[in-house]
């Protein structure tokens, strides 16, 4: 069964944007418009793939989208916070990119 464990969620980048600064801090909102959220916190949880056992696959996906979503990143759980972010995409969708990324921790 594949997991859907929310390691990070970024919305309202700004349309500018060519990359994400290393070390983006750990507000639900950020300064430049941009909100985040994970299961977690609001911040990249980054692979935890436990020591044994098969690669496992992260998945990236990138919207470009017409419109600044007004989903807040407080408030509701990650999974209801997502829920909310891919209703609030529709319609808005111009672009998508996708990265499947295969993960697993060196043995010790």
């Amino acid at each position: 069964m594949a997991s859907t464990t929310l390691h990070w969620l970024v919305w309202n980048i700004p349309g500018t944007a060519t990359s994400l600064p290393e070390g983006i801090g750990s507000a639900a909102q950020q300064a430049n418009g941009m909100r985040q959220i994970s299961v977690s916190g609001p911040y990249y949880r980054g692979p935890a793939a436990p020591p044994t056992g098969p690669a496992h696959h992260y998945l990236f996906e990138l919207y470009a989208l017409d419109t600044m979503l007004s989903v807040p990143a407080t408030g509701l759980s990650s999974a209801a916070t997502r829920e909310a972010v891919v209703r609030a995409m529709t319609g808005h969708v111009r672009a998508k990119g996708v990265l499947v990324g295969l993960y697993q921790r060196p043995a010790p």
